[in-house]
């Protein structure tokens, strides 16, 4: 394992995922912040917008330059917004430097299924098939030494870690899928709408996005891949009045009698070894608190012998394990570190 130093720039640094993406580094052995990026921020200090950053290494945002950036940094992370990303990426690696995308730009293999469900023309199909995607707990061997990260959505990477060791196995029929998920109002980013409005989302609880939410197709995507024929889900999201979390609480039905105690077995033997994955005990389900603030999944199961159908629940911060914690998790695979470097927090409870 190399112990290289680099130095890191973040693209997008004003948003959530980019200002976690600044916390959880400056905690990173390896690391150094050498570049903090707004298009609409520049020259700007970054706590004139975030006061809590007052210390960070480096003060000022700068505009969106390669070759300054080039000079200054062997890693951009890019936590821009959809569409963005496709027209940066190409500039930085053509510039040398390695690129860990959190945007939705290069997820989907298919420009078609990308078009029909962001509704932006793709990007050019060459990057898109240079991008390994960054589910870290499934594709880290392909991350390893790889220049160009797609890193998995926030309710996505939930939904896949809760779903994939058992469809992989064969455990659970794939055409039964159906994933309730449950996310706090940091998803919807910083910026102003009426659906993250304090009176709209106070002591209410509301589904959005049904049918229609762009994490669909990365779902069903590696889903299919698992499975080894096309998958096709249900899959409903909801906005609750918390700051952090995700909730994915999934439905399918068994291929054979399997108990709760054989998916207990089965899951902490694909995740052996991967330290972010946490498995429960028989009748111990997960709750979004007992991740908050940290990189870890936390999956419980429970069969339900009288249906013949089991009930996952899997839970994460989505601005960590779900966008910057995972991002910087795939970093060090890249860099071939431990995983956890830089990530190794306690949850914060209560």
């Amino acid at each position: 394992m190399t112990t290289t130093q680099i130095r890191a720039a973040i693209v997008g640094s004003t948003g959530y995922g980019g200002v976690e993406l600044i916390r959880l580094l400056q905690s990173h052995p390896n690391v150094t912040v050498t570049s903090v990026i707004s298009s609409s921020n520049a020259g700007t200090p970054i706590a004139e917008g975030y006061p809590h950053l007052t210390e960070i290494r480096t003060d000022l945002l700068d505009g969106i330059d390669v070759e300054n950036i080039r000079s200054k940094a062997d890693v951009v992370f890019l936590a821009t917004p959809h569409g963005i990303s496709m027209k940066l990426a190409p500039e930085f690696l053509e510039a040398g430097l390695k690129v860990i995308d959190l945007s939705g730009d290069f997820r989907l293999k298919s420009g078609d299924v990308y078009r029909e469900w962001y509704k932006h023309e793709p990007a050019e199909q060459t990057l898109v098939d240079r991008a390994i995607y960054g589910l870290a707990e499934v594709y880290g061997s392909q991350v390893a030494g790889a220049d160009f990260i797609s890193n998995p959505g926030c309710f996505t990477t939930s939904a896949l870690l809760g779903l994939y060791p058992a469809v992989k196995a064969g455990w659970i029929n794939p055409d039964s899928i159906i994933i309730d998920a449950k996310s706090g109002v940091s998803g919807a980013g910083r910026g102003l709408n009426l659906s993250s409005h304090y009176s709209e989302i106070n002591e209410n609880f509301k589904a959005y996005k049904i049918n229609k939410h762009q994490h669909t197709p990365e779902i069903e995507q590696v889903l299919s891949e698992a499975a080894g024929r096309p998958v096709i889900t249900t899959f409903t999201t909801h906005l609750v009045p918390m700051t952090r979390g995700i909730m994915s609480t999934m439905y399918a039905t068994l291929t054979d009698k399997r108990t709760s105690a054989d998916f207990v077995e089965l899951y902490r033997q694909f995740y052996e070894g991967r330290k972010f994955v946490r498995v429960r005990q028989v009748g111990n389900w997960p709750a979004t608190k007992e991740v908050w603030g940290t990189n870890y999944c936390d999956i419980g199961f429970s069969v339900d012998e009288r249906t013949g159908r089991i009930t996952f629940i899997s839970v994460i911060d989505n601005l960590v394990k779900g966008a910057a914690g995972q991002a910087i998790q795939n970093l060090n695979l890249l860099m071939n570190w431990d995983e956890t470097l830089g990530l190794q927090f306690t949850p914060v409870y209560p």
